[in-house]
């Protein structure tokens, strides 16, 4: 297990933001993606779209893969 938090860019409606997960959280996140057979951006969006504005999209993101394989 990595630890520490990797920062990869993303795009999101048009414009680029960066995220900051650990490379577990990263490599799950392009599995779901793949699985949803859908761009890692777009499920990007599809979890911005839904967030709290007041929770942050990296903590979404993290929520999002937990409940992923919960389910």
């Amino acid at each position: 297990m990595s630890g520490r938090p990797v920062k990869r860019s993303l795009t999101l409606k048009g414009h680029r933001t960066s995220v900051s997960l650990e490379d577990e959280f990263w490599q799950a996140f392009r599995d779901i993606a793949k699985e949803k057979d859908i761009p890692i951006n777009a499920l990007a969006s599809e979890i911005d779209v839904a967030r709290d504005p007041q929770i942050g999209l990296a903590s979404a993101i993290r929520v999002f893969i937990l409940n992923w394989y919960r389910a």
